[in-house]
């Protein structure tokens, strides 16, 4: 029997795709259960339709990502934190007051898109990572000043 996943079923396969599965396993578990569809002409134009709109929603997705990395790249960005006479810092420079900087400047991001590999901890100027897609990223510099 041929049917249309609408939930990921374990060992079965992903959400839109159309499987040929037994007629004893679509009948007691995937279609008492609500995780999938007998595949006639109505439901097989439905998971199309559904798969095309998927696919234009991620492109408009991808093309602003790639536009607010444009935007980010290149861009120079300041914090200023806390230290002693001899330069010595109290705490390190977190994700959130850059991101914090970043919305001043008009930018907003949110904060779990921007890596720090190591705790900035001293002055001066770094180079950053921002994940703003899973495969895109943009590199922003940095400058850490004093209190």
């Amino acid at each position: 029997m041929k049917v249309v996943l609408l939930k990921d079923v374990k060992g079965t396969g992903k959400k839109g795709e159309i499987k040929e599965v037994s007629d004893g396993y679509a009948k007691n578990f995937l279609l008492k259960t609500g995780a999938a569809k007998i595949a006639d002409n109505s439901a097989m134009s439905e998971n199309k339709n559904m798969q095309t709109s998927q696919a234009f929603h991620k492109a408009t997705e991808i093309a602003a990502a790639k536009e607010l990395a444009k935007k980010l790249e290149g861009k120079s960005v300041s914090v200023s934190i806390k230290c002693g006479e001899n330069g010595k810092t109290f705490g390190s420079v977190t994700n959130k007051e850059v991101a914090d900087a970043l919305e001043k400047q008009g930018l907003k991001l949110d904060k779990k898109k921007i890596e720090i590999k190591e705790p900035i901890k001293t002055l001066g100027n770094f180079e950053i990572l921002v994940r703003v897609y899973p495969e895109i990223t943009a590199k922003l510099n940095l400058n850490v000043v004093g209190e």
